[in-house]
């Protein structure tokens, strides 16, 4: 501002100097990529340096990336950049006394999850080391980012009761840093039809409405094959859709691992057994490679189901909202945050009980669509575009060298 406001008419400008910015993702999970690979994309105007390890083997990966990093890429780190963005995975405090030269730049900290409210599986053992590191890298570093209100709260949350537990309070000091944490969602990348109107979300009707010439509701569940997505809570809809005979067509897909849990196999046979009753032919299972497929299906369905234990942001359902989906998800997680309460179903120590909330409002959608209503997906005008892009760019330009 000074230079501004006394600089010479006819004054040289100097150009400016982009920032150098170091991303590190350490357990590079699909919306870990995903996020990493739409913040180059969509801030062009800073200059990426990404380094990411594989999602695999997590307990040692979370402990071991820091010195795998400051063994095999030394030379990559010890280059002169501007900010330090890492996930929560990434091991910062050893990192940053490892490499000394990371120290010295300012590091931004992004939970996309935190292990305080994952719930407990039968693919995770109690561990309290995953749940502490993240916490060592909160003490180091500037500024902590979590992509959603419920992420931040729950880790909070999760950490005051671990505090509680161990043989010495944690410090003070990591709470203070924790409650000054921003809230800054992955941004999205909205299809070209969502683009050219600007954010007039609200005035778009469901693309599965026009796409989709039959009797039946079509219905996407898209999420990853583990135990934290309530597979129990999808046997028991697939099942209590089929007791009351809804023309109800399900697509179960998403991204599979050796570890499937049992119930898939049970789906699938309900799933048979409605096509072969309803005379509806049977819909997508499975993993969906092709990613053009994959959009096409989600363009033909009406409503997007979720019946997840565990959802930080939501990015299945978020990318299927914005192909036009009307969303189907519990009253609970982060989805409160943007989706609106007559697409939430309760949620029950029961879960039979819950089915049968989730049920009863998939055939209040069959009703509204066969009388000729529009079921019109939520706005998420904000996850997207400039909304969504700028809080990180002011975070960026703010905190860099």
């Amino acid at each position: 501002m000074f230079a501004r406001r006394f600089a010479k008419p006819n004054a040289v400008r100097m150009p400016a100097v982009t920032k150098r910015i170091l991303l590190l993702s350490a357990y590079d999970a699909a919306s870990h990529k995903y996020w990493r690979q739409q913040l180059q994309q969509q801030l062009p105007e800073f200059n990426w340096t990404q380094l990411a390890l594989p999602a695999r083997h997590f307990n040692w990966r979370i402990r071991s990336n820091a010195m795998q990093w400051a063994s095999q890429e030394y030379e990559r780190l010890t280059q002169s950049h501007d900010l330090l963005l890492a996930t929560s995975m990434v091991d910062l405090a050893t990192l940053r006394g490892l490499i000394p030269d990371l120290a010295q730049i300012p590091s931004v900290l992004y939970f996309h999850e935190n292990q305080f409210a994952y719930p407990a599986g039968q693919q995770r053992k109690e561990n309290v080391e995953p749940r502490l590191v993240p916490l060592y890298s909160v003490m180091c570093a500037e500024q902590v980012v979590f992509n959603s209100a419920f992420n931040r709260s729950s880790c909070i949350e999760g950490a005051l009761a671990l505090s509680k537990r161990l043989p010495k309070a944690l410090p003070t000091r990591l709470f203070e840093k924790l409650e000054a944490s921003l809230v800054l969602p992955v941004p999205l990348v909205p299809p070209p039809e969502l683009s050219a109107i600007h954010h007039q979300h609200e005035n778009i009707a469901s693309a599965g409405e026009s796409a989709i010439g039959t009797a039946a509701l079509e219905v996407v569940w898209n999420h990853r094959w583990e135990y934290d997505k309530g597979i129990g809570l999808l046997a028991e809809i697939v099942a209590l859709v089929q007791t009351r005979g809804l023309p109800v067509r399900f697509h179960i897909v998403g991204q599979q691992f050796r570890d499937k849990p049992q119930g898939f196999s049970a789906i699938e046979v309900s799933l048979a057994q409605i096509s072969e009753q309803s005379g509806i032919a049977r819909g997508a299972f499975g993993y969906v490679k092709d990613r053009e497929d994959y959009q096409r299906l989600l363009k033909n369905a009406h409503v997007v189901l979720s019946t997840a234990d565990h959802d930080f942001q939501g990015l299945a359902v978020q990318e299927a909202c914005l192909a036009g989906c009307q969303a189907l998800v519990p009253d609970a997680l982060v989805y409160p945050e943007y989706i609106p309460t007559h697409q939430r179903f309760a949620v029950y120590e029961d879960v039979q009980k819950t089915a049968i909330g989730a049920v009863d409002i998939l055939a209040a959608k069959i009703k509204q669509r066969q009388s000729g209503e529009p079921l019109p997906p939520p706005n998420l005008s904000a996850f997207w575009g400039e909304p969504a892009l700028a809080p990180y760019r002011d975070l960026i330009k703010r905190l860099s060298l």
